[in-house]
């Protein structure tokens, strides 16, 4: 079931939206007061957004809240901002960037009517898009769900249901423009079955009484295994020629013993991730939270555009070691093109690193290697342990054996230690967020189910060849128990017709 639903994914056009590169004309009033305007005294994030050609700061009073959209033009709260917003990306997702290319923006002429209506104007684009589906439901999602699972990692995201015959829900991170996951009817069939069969959802309400379960069936398959092992290697089957009964007990003795290699593999590692899911933390929602003054605030978009002198596309604020600096992601062609990010995450299975410049807020100095300074800060926090006992930072772009497709986020930052069995931390500077802590003892588990269950001893002959091995083996632990009924209740029904 897993490999099928992996390759019946509802279509979308792409997992990645093109970075624009920031309309300076658009923004004619600074950040603090916009602010100001709306009374909003501090703030944690904020960023630039934009809906079509009409530019927002997209700003949270606080951390996992819905953001506010105030317009760059003249402070004024686009009404319904998030949830237009969700829109507009979900539907940029689903049918193409379209009008998003990754080039230096037009300058347009503003009149006192087209700033007026910058709002109406963004509403208007969502609400009334002449082409493409028509959105039938929306709702921010907070906490995970039946549809939308723990292991999609993001939360809080928007749900964006599409009037289309496949029921297409689109689910959007609208504070880093992120596709986070997507679920059409058909998929929704196989979800249910394999919650059923897979997950056992059913057992939810035992909380972590499930996983006692499945690690007490798996632990026992594991042992039913080796015991069959041992009476396969001490003993001998009969030979009776002609007879059909026996034949087949042959035979089912020599497909048992190949299956039961793979039925090891899958009931070793299925009891070692259930135990060790008792107690864990890796992927712990920890974020910098950190809270700016408005009065604090001095932005001046002409300032910076001249320190980094690349496009820019995007900002926000982070503290450094209680410093606060510009984070200026910029559109560098010759070192880190925008236009070449995946469409397809699961199969590119990595990212670019954006180019990021840190500027400081009070003198406009530029931190050298801010990002790995940030990652660092990040860790230290996070671990509570001091910069010095940092062994190593490395920059990850790419999902492996260690950060895989199901720790979602990337870029991030790997920063080991030498402490608590080597642990180490993966950092998303752009978000400030933790995004995995692991160990070497957390590791193990890690490539048992990755080696032994998901079968990533095939991973270099490609995605569909361990698709076809973990279904295969499957399927053969399937074939070795259905051979078994048969003949158990053929032997049954024998002993019964002697014993009357």
């Amino acid at each position: 079931m897993h490999p099928l639903m992996t390759n019946i994914r509802p279509k979308v056009t792409t997992q990645f939206l093109s970075a624009v590169a920031v309309d300076s004309s658009k923004i004619r009033m600074p950040l603090e007061q916009a602010l100001y305007q709306n009374h909003i005294d501090s703030f944690a994030t904020f960023r630039l957004v934009h809906i079509e050609d009409n530019w927002f700061y997209q700003v949270q009073q606080k951390p996992n809240s819905e953001p506010v959209y105030l317009a760059t033009l003249n402070g004024k709260m686009l009404t319904a901002g998030n949830w237009l917003y969700a829109q507009y990306l979900a539907k940029q997702f689903l049918e193409g960037a379209k009008g998003m290319q990754a080039s230096a923006p037009q300058k347009s002429k503003l009149t006192e009517s087209s700033i007026h209506d910058c709002c109406d104007a963004a509403t208007d684009c969502v609400i009334n898009a002449p082409k493409g589906a028509k959105v039938s439901g929306t709702s921010f999602i907070k906490a995970y769900d039946d549809e939308y699972k723990g292991i999609n990692r993001l939360l809080p995201v928007y749900r964006i249901a599409f009037n289309r015959p496949d029921g297409i829900r689109i689910y959007v991170e609208t504070t880093t423009d992120r596709f986070a996951f997507a679920m059409d009817n058909k998929r929704y069939v196989f979800d249910r079955i394999f919650t059923l069969l897979h997950t056992w959802a059913w057992l939810d309400f035992l909380g972590k009484g499930k996983l006692v379960v499945e690690f007490l069936l798996a632990g026992l398959a594991f042992i039913t295994t080796l015991m069959g092992i041992w009476i396969f290697f001490t003993t001998k089957s009969k030979k009776v020629p002609g007879n059909g009964t026996v034949k087949a007990r042959r035979n089912h003795r020599y497909t048992a013993i190949v299956a039961a290699l793979f039925t090891l593999m899958f009931s070793f590692s299925g009891a070692y991730h259930a135990f060790s899911k008792l107690n864990d933390n890796r992927h712990a929602d920890i974020r910098a939270n950190v809270f700016y003054r408005t009065d604090s605030v001095y932005f001046n978009l002409g300032v910076l555009q001249q320190l980094v002198k690349d496009s820019i596309v995007n900002m926000s604020l982070a503290s450094i070691d209680g410093k606060t600096y510009w984070r200026v992601q910029v559109q560098s062609q010759k070192m880190h093109p925008a236009i070449q990010q995946p469409k397809d995450l699961m199969k590119a299975t990595g990212v670019s690193m954006p180019a990021v410049t840190y500027i400081s807020t009070s003198d406009q100095s530029i931190l050298t290697n801010g990002e790995e300074l940030y990652a660092r800060f990040l860790a230290a926090s996070f671990s509570a342990q001091p910069d010095h006992a940092i062994v190593s930072v490395e920059a990850v772009t790419k999902f492996g054996s260690e950060y895989n497709f199901a720790d979602k986020r990337l870029p991030v930052w790997k920063i080991n230690y030498a402490s608590n069995g080597n642990e180490r931390f993966f950092v998303e500077t752009s978000t400030g967020s933790m995004a995995k802590r692991i160990n070497d003892k957390e590791l193990r588990e890690d490539y048992s189910f990755a080696f032994l269950h998901k079968h990533e001893f095939l991973g270099w002959a490609g995605k569909e060849w361990k698709d076809r091995s973990t279904m295969f083996w499957a399927a053969m632990q399937v074939v070795m128990v259905v051979m078994g009924l048969v003949l158990y209740f053929r032997w049954r029904k024998r002993t019964n017709g002697k014993t009357k």
